[in-house]
């Protein structure tokens, strides 16, 4: 079926980060969860290295936070992402929907306003559903080493090209 050619295109393709209201700044959010994945900091180098261990209030089933309005004051480091902040986070995910339009590309085939389907995430390897190994509540904090994972900050095989 064949595109409208007098629809409009969507917000993300004409709208700045900034630009976006409330409503369309929430649903750029995929629900994949790698933003809410504890990440720890290189001492050294500085680099961000990922865990498969998710934030205390993240549902791995879901992959929605448990307590999301409350969220920043139950866990103080939970960051809040703005325009201003998508334009300064490495670790944000590569495929993260924030991310791909503050750099002036597309959304992937995947993502839920694009595919009109919220189990495309999942097909596509991006969700980290059944990869959360446990939260961070479950596991000491001197664990947290021994779960470094690097797929959270690649593009899955799956998620690259276009389905067919």
């Amino acid at each position: 079926m064949a595109a409208d050619p007098n629809a409009s295109p969507p917000f993300w393709r004409t709208k700045t980060l900034e630009e976006m209201s409330e409503a369309e700044w929430e649903s750029l959010c995929d629900g994949c969860g790698r933003c809410c994945l504890v990440k720890l900091e290189d001492e050294d180098t500085g680099r961000i290295l990922a865990t498969d261990i998710g934030c205390r209030l993240f549902d791995a089933g879901t992959c929605r936070c448990r307590d999301y309005e409350n969220r920043s004051q139950t866990v103080p480091d939970c960051v809040t992402l703005t325009p201003d902040e998508v334009h300064t986070l490495s670790w944000l995910p590569p495929t993260c929907a924030y991310r791909l339009v503050g750099e002036g590309k597309d959304l992937p085939w995947w993502h839920p306003l694009v595919s009109g389907d919220p189990q495309t995430v999942v097909e596509a390897g991006v969700s980290v559903r059944g990869k959360v190994f446990a939260n961070e509540d479950e596991i000491a904090e001197e664990e947290l080493v021994e779960r470094l994972v690097n797929w959270p900050l690649r593009w899955p095989k799956g998620a690259r090209g276009r389905r067919a």
